[in-house]
């Protein structure tokens, strides 16, 4: 009787064993097999704290017809259920389970791309935000000052702060985020700029040549013009003449703009409008890239007091107001 239990034991035993092992195997032959997709690429996003079999099923909801059961097991036999990261991820035709297990294993998440041109002001640069389905849409409902609170920035304005460029992350990334990205880059470069800047400028601090690095941005996308720009504006400030230009008047003037400056629109006064107030505005009127910002600080030293546009993306420079009134009848009102 002993003997017939033993047997029994052994056998139940021995069976098992090769179960296990046959099921093992089957799991495994299944993570070298591409995946089903209803889709050739599908995204998902896995959230913090997921388990393998809550992460298996959302993947299941995207699309993708992963085996449940199959993936905790591996996942588990292979060391890799520790190591999975929350994030975005992207699956592609021909994935593998186990490939699906390295890529969240390794972190290498989705990643998209976001724009901030040159020029742009703060305004332009919270649409973008608001407008990206790839953003998390924190800064929705809040004001500039509370942003400002939010990112720690101690000034009144946040126009200008933020540095131009394409801002690579990851789908669900807050916009606070990614401004906090871009103000760390402004400031970084902007101290770098200003300890290398020419000596004798009429600029009291970074603050200021950030102010009129914006005006050059706006007034000239002309590579070969800027530092001559910068060095008009700069002989004005220096005698004490209204830099005039009408960039801060129109961003003065707000939604009042409607594309045509009017003569009653440069007489009426803002903090802004440097055809009635001398010096700088009170602001930068855009966010300045880095060509904007070396022209300010190494700005061309000339004679030359005004400037028009030749209507062709340059610029005619003048020394004095009887040639600049020349080239404007000439470029402007179109007088020979």
């Amino acid at each position: 009787m002993k003997k017939t239990l033993r047997f029994f034991i052994w056998a139940l035993i021995i069976c098992l064993a090769i179960a296990g092992a046959g099921i093992g195997g089957a799991a495994w032959w299944g993570w070298k097999r591409p995946v089903p997709m209803q889709t050739p690429v599908i995204d998902y996003v896995i959230e913090s704290g997921s388990t393998p079999r809550q992460i298996a099923k959302t993947m299941q909801a995207a699309g993708i017809e992963l085996n449940t059961d199959a993936f905790v097991l591996l996942a588990r036999l292979s060391g890799r259920d520790k190591l999975l990261k929350a994030g975005a991820y992207e699956a592609q035709a021909g994935d593998t389970p186990w490939r699906l297990l390295e890529r969240m294993a390794n972190g290498d998440m989705t990643q998209v791309r976001l724009t901030f041109p040159e020029g742009w002001t703060f305004t332009q640069m919270r649409t973008a935000l608001d407008t990206d389905p790839e953003v998390k849409h924190d800064t929705r409902g809040l004001d500039d000052l509370a942003i400002a609170r939010h990112l720690q920035i101690d000034q009144n304005s946040l126009e200008g702060l933020f540095y131009p460029d394409t801002y690579v992350f990851t789908p669900g990334t807050s916009d606070l985020d990614i401004l906090r990205r871009a103000a760390k880059a402004e400031t970084q470069l902007l101290d770098r700029l200003w300890a290398e800047r020419d000596h004798g400028l009429p600029l009291e601090n970074p603050y200021q040549a950030l102010i009129l690095a914006s005006i050059v941005e706006k007034e000239t996308g002309h590579g070969a013009d800027r530092a001559k720009i910068a060095g008009v504006f700069i002989n004005r400030l220096r005698l004490g003449m209204p830099l005039q230009t009408d960039p801060t008047v129109i961003y003065g003037m707000g939604k009042d703009y409607q594309g045509r400056l009017r003569k009653k629109d440069l007489e009426q006064d803002t903090p802004w409008n440097t055809y009635t107030r001398a010096g700088l505005p009170p602001t930068p009127i855009a966010n300045p890239g880095k060509a904007a910002l070396l022209a300010t600080l190494h700005p061309e030293q000339h004679d030359y007091l005004y400037f028009v546009s030749r209507g062709d993306g340059t610029s005619e420079f003048s020394k004095n107001l009887s040639a600049h009134n020349r080239a404007v009848g000439k470029y402007i009102l179109k007088r020979q």
